[in-house]
């Protein structure tokens, strides 16, 4: 993936967040915190929506390394701002 490709997927995957937290009414790093550390949720209607809602985010913190490593590499050349956004794009 180019860097244009990982941050419209990242657009993408934080529409996805949005819509998990306006939802249920906290934010992902709280929720990915509480499921990763084993809570399961109270409501089984919302067992699904939990295991997409950690699938996203995860998959969104992984393009966002990807992203940061991506930039870091481009700007060890020195570019400027304007020159990172003509190679991104």
């Amino acid at each position: 993936m180019n860097l244009h490709d990982i941050l419209s997927d990242i657009h993408a995957l934080e529409e996805d967040i949005l819509f998990f937290e306006r939802k249920y009414g906290i934010r992902s790093e709280t929720f990915y915190s509480a499921y990763a550390g084993g809570e399961e949720p109270e409501d089984e209607s919302w067992m699904l929506d939990f295991g997409e809602w950690a699938s996203v985010y995860r998959t969104w913190l992984a393009r966002q390394a990807d992203y940061r490593n991506g930039i870091q590499k481009i700007q060890k050349q020195s570019l400027s701002l304007e020159g990172l956004i003509r190679v991104t794009a």
